[in-house]
């Protein structure tokens, strides 16, 4: 009696199963149509939603999205008799607007899959679909009409980036085309763009008798074309499965799109009744709402013209005057044949546009210019100041410093102020800075005759700075980006920007500490006082520079700690390979006297003790032959010299740096050792 029982309750719980499946199942001609999708059956996944007006819109303006919408039951696809898929059709009108004109992604897909979730399914390319690991497996029995708005030839070799594509269980398309319609059985085509944000209507049908899929599609205002856009035998017995879920999906990547869905209609067994374009929810309006061209363009042109007109011929009298405007105060008074007029070095520089760029360092711009008087070839820097007592400092100080005549300094013409600004107008060099010469080239472009000239140019000017003049100017930023090159590459030591002069028997001022990292003098660090021994500890590395090819501290270098040039050859010195740091690219041609006596006179000027260093009226004797080079001078400096590169190496010659302490020195150092000027 029991077992009867049991019986009995199985029979109905299977007689219920299956009353449910027949209800959840949609029968093999069943269908369905959605003018706009108000109370649709769909279910909702990810970004997806309804909006108030019908649209189904699948993904929003939010990048790396994913929205799904299937119809809420299963259809059965497959003949129970004979497996094979049973004839379907479906149309439906979509519409994307990207978030830039033309720039957008990824793009919409009509879907035939065995489960509303799609597990794992990634955006961007994959469209809510696949991801990495099961694209193109066939255990995923999934087919769809793709959409796709972003090319991408490396994973899915796609055609385009805006294609209509069939894809059978991934993404690579088996059969693609560009979007388009046909006009008439003349072969004649109009392209879509499907990112116009305007409707496009897709017809998907598939014949089960003769296993043909056609995909057609057109805008909403055109009946449909008799000729599909992919037309493809395909078996789909092979790839769905009895029970299959219908619906769509889309994604966004990098660049975002809305794609919206405004009607959609399916039938099993037979053609899809046709949507009621009429009835369709409109799609989101991409720009301002029309109004009367007569409104919104003739009224305000007329009012406009007639406004525009005055106010132009106000503005350009107004600008014209206040363009080339320039304050003079009292105290320009007597630099006034120093003084350049701001609307000539404008004319000259074609207002300062970037083709007329030569370089941008730590002080400023560099312009070139021609002049429109004299026609000669100028270079003009922009340096900004704001301090209004030090511009008239400083401005006494550069037109005092134009008074300079010397062979290898660049001749400082005069200046201009406007604005905040202070321009300085030079001799243009033509052939540019030298570090340009030195690093980063495949091969030597200075042999070491230009190379060794060069250096006692620059040492023969310094010379001149030191004791040549009134009275002593200091450099303060002497290194190869600011040694100059006329046509001749005689060099011309330049950028007086930084330069401070005082009387002879003075004793130099106490200012900050603004000179490039790898040129700075120990005892800079501690009295932030420049003084021609300090230019002195400069040359010293530019000598450095210039032999071995290598900057003062090498940025490139492959080890934790940068390498510190001086450091680096005195430690060749010490071992007697001193010539092992020549520039690899010179090779070996070269004056190997000469290179020595660079090499340890480059160490003997970047000694870390000021009194131990030579003046620049001994290193022009020595580099001229006059006197020889004392080796006693050397001995013991490694001591010496690596104690002070030590607090050098720590230490940051930024003005910026305020009332940094010692101890965060190093960690500042570290973060701005690639900074260049």
């Amino acid at each position: 009696m029991m077992f009867v029982k049991l019986e009995l309750l199985l029979l109905l719980l299977c007689s219920f199963l299956l009353l449910f499946m027949s209800c959840m199942v949609a029968s093999e001609d069943a269908g369905f149509i959605y003018n706009g999708f108000q109370g649709a059956n769909v279910s909702l996944d990810g970004m997806a939603q309804i909006t108030p007006n019908g649209l189904l819109m699948l993904t929003n303006q939010s990048i790396r999205q994913i929205g799904h919408a299937f119809y809420s039951y299963p259809f059965q696809f497959k003949n129970q008799s004979d497996g094979n898929v049973i004839t379907f059709s479906t149309t439906f009108v979509f519409g994307i607007l990207p978030e830039f004109q033309s720039l957008g992604g990824h793009g919409i897909a009509f879907v035939i899959t065995p489960t509303r979730a799609l597990p794992g399914a990634l955006p961007a390319q994959y469209l809510g679909l696949f991801n990495e690991f099961n694209n193109g497996k066939q255990s995923n029995h999934v087919f769809a009409v793709e959409f796709d708005t972003i090319m991408n030839t490396g994973d899915f070799s796609d055609i385009n980036n805006n294609h209509v594509g069939i894809d059978i269980n991934g993404l690579m398309s088996i059969h693609a085309a560009p979007a388009s319609y046909a006009t008439d059985h003349s072969g004649g085509v109009n392209n879509l763009t499907l990112m116009s944000g305007k409707p496009i209507q897709v017809w998907v049908e598939y014949s089960g008798l003769n296993k043909q899929l056609n995909v057609t599609l057109a805008p909403i205002d055109v009946t449909k074309p008799d000729i599909p856009l992919l037309s493809y035998y395909l078996n789909l017995s092979q790839v769905v499965e009895d029970l299959m879920y219908i619906g769509f999906s889309s994604s966004t990547g990098a660049f975002s799109a809305s794609h919206y869905v405004l009607g959609w209609s399916f039938k099993m067994n037979g053609p899809a009744k046709e949507l009621s374009i009429s009835q369709l929810p409109k799609l989101p309006r991409i720009g301002p709402k029309e109004h009367s061209k007569f409104l919104t363009v003739g009224l305000p042109i007329i009012g406009l013209v007639l406004a525009f007109i005055v106010i132009s011929i106000v503005l350009f009298i107004v600008r014209r005057k206040r363009k080339f405007a320039e304050l003079l105060e009292d105290w320009e008074l007597n630099y006034g044949p120093h003084r350049f007029k701001y609307k000539d070095l404008y004319i000259a520089t074609n207002g300062f546009r970037e083709n007329e760029l030569l370089g941008i360092g730590g002080f400023g711009r560099v312009y070139r210019g021609v002049l429109p008087t004299s026609k000669i070839e100028v270079a003009v820097k922009r340096v900004s100041h704001k301090s209004r007592q030090g511009l008239r400092e400083f401005v006494a100080e550069i037109v005092s410093m134009g008074r300079l005549r010397h062979r290898n300094l660049v001749q400082l013409l005069g200046y201009c102020r406007r604005k905040g600004q202070l321009l300085l107008v030079y001799d243009y060099m033509p052939n540019g800075s030298l570090d340009k010469f030195l690093f980063n080239q495949s091969k030597a472009t200075l042999n070491w005759g230009q190379r060794f000239h060069v250096i006692k140019g620059v040492a023969s000017g310094l010379f001149y700075l030191h004791e040549g003049w009134e009275q002593v100017v200091v450099h303060r930023d002497v290194k190869s980006s600011n040694v100059l090159l006329d046509n001749e590459f005689n060099a011309r030591l330049g950028d007086f920007g930084l330069a401070r002069l005082y009387n002879r028997g003075m004793h130099p001022k106490t200012t900050h500490v603004v000179r490039t990292l790898g040129y700075i003098p120990p005892e800079i660090t501690r009295s932030s006082k420049a003084s021609p021994s300090s230019d002195v500890f400069s040359f010293g590395a530019f000598m450095l520079e210039v032999a071995c090819g290598r900057r003062p501290i090498d940025p490139q270098a492959s080890s934790a700690e940068k390498i510190i040039l001086v450091d680096w050859v005195l430690s060749y010195w010490t071992r007697g390979k001193i010539l092992e740091t020549v520039d690899p690219n010179l090779g070996s041609d070269y004056v190997a006297e000469e290179m020595d006596l660079v090499l340890k006179l480059g160490l003997l000027c970047s000694h870390s003790i000021p009194t131990a260093r030579p003046t620049m009226r001994q290193v022009v004797r020595f580099l001229a032959g006059d006197v020889p080079l004392p080796e006693s001078s050397l001995h013991g400096q490694a001591f010496a010299h690596g104690k002070g590169t030590e607090v050098f190496a720590t230490s940051h010659p930024s003005s910026s740096l305020g009332n940094t302490s010692t101890t965060q020195l190093p960690l500042v150092a570290d973060s701005l050792l690639s900074t260049g000027r």
